[in-house]
């Protein structure tokens, strides 16, 4: 499935988490498995969140303005902020409502319809987050990649509650469903706790992942010789947006067209290399002692 931008695919994410609450919670209701209740609210955070990448690549999508020049990429990690929030809060309402179930347990019924139910569930979930990790990769979009995840996590957590109910059903030990249902809710912390923290490390400005940071050093070393050199090399990650700047060492004495011709092939080529890349370039004469003042930083020097 090939869509035309990230809030088409976020559009078709709501439009699961939709489908997968109302089967999750008729699975809930035939059965009364505190475990496929958490799966359902589980998809309502999916539902939220859907909801809150939607409106923030709506705003990301923007163009830049006189107060924003550098664009609003940005937005995206409001989204993946809004949902590691969400992911916290609902574990800790399953959290309660399974404590509430290991002091008053109750007996399961219909376990083979709403266990058909939830997997058929789990198996929309699954193939929804398979789309979303394609695209995020496609429009290198963490708003879209954090859903995916976040799927993803459900897919296996669901299989997770399954599996407990199914073992309800050979067993008879009702326990276990509340037990399960408390795993869930510390695997939902985890996911959480993961999305925040690169939520923080985008808000802080991240430098790009060493992977692209290596092919764009090999990039610049390919043009340097005794007459052109580079430092002062800058890069950071916004939401699916990079920014790279760096300074260009040439001759004193070349002019100012030759020099302009060299940063704007370096400019055409690293666009090119790495999609949706903004690059600065500042040009300096590599025979002054001032332009080499500023080659590196605390972190490159020891």
């Amino acid at each position: 499935m090939i869509l035309a931008s990230p809030r088409s695919y976020m559009l078709l994410s709501t439009a699961a988490a939709v489908a997968t609450i109302v089967l999750k919670t008729l699975a809930w209701r035939l059965t009364g498995s505190v475990g496929l209740l958490s799966d359902a609210m589980e998809s309502g955070v999916n539902l939220v969140a859907a909801l809150g990448a939607f409106w923030a690549l709506t705003l990301a999508a923007k163009p830049a303005d006189r107060s924003h020049p550098y664009g609003h990429f940005k937005a995206e990690y409001f989204s993946s902020g809004l949902e590691s929030v969400l992911i916290v809060v609902a574990a800790f309402a399953i959290m309660l409502t399974a404590i509430e179930r290991l002091h008053q347990p109750q007996p399961l019924e219909q376990l083979g319809i709403g266990l058909v139910i939830s997997l058929l569930a789990t198996a929309l979930n699954g193939l929804v987050a398979w789309v979303l990790l394609k695209a995020s990769r496609r429009f290198h979009s963490i708003a879209l990649r954090a859903d995916a995840h976040h799927l993803l996590t459900d897919v296996w957590t669901s299989l997770g509650i399954v599996l407990g109910i199914g073992l309800v059903k050979l067993t008879g030990l009702t326990i276990l469903d509340p037990l399960i249902a408390i795993a869930v809710a510390l695997n939902i912390v985890v996911t959480g706790w993961k999305l925040l923290h690169e939520t923080g490390s985008g808000l802080l400005d991240r430098s790009l992942p060493e992977d692209e940071q290596a092919e764009l050093e090999a990039l610049l070393a390919s043009h340097a010789t005794e007459d052109i050199r580079f430092h002062a090399l800058r890069t950071r990650v916004a939401g699916s947006h990079r920014f790279v700047a760096f300074h260009v060492l040439v001759p004193g004495s070349w002019t100012v067209q030759a020099g302009h011709d060299l940063c704007d092939q370096l400019e055409r080529e690293i666009a090119t290399a790495l999609s949706r890349t903004d690059v600065l370039t500042h040009l300096e004469p590599i025979e002054d002692p001032k332009a080499w003042e500023d080659q590196g930083f605390r972190w490159e020097q020891g």
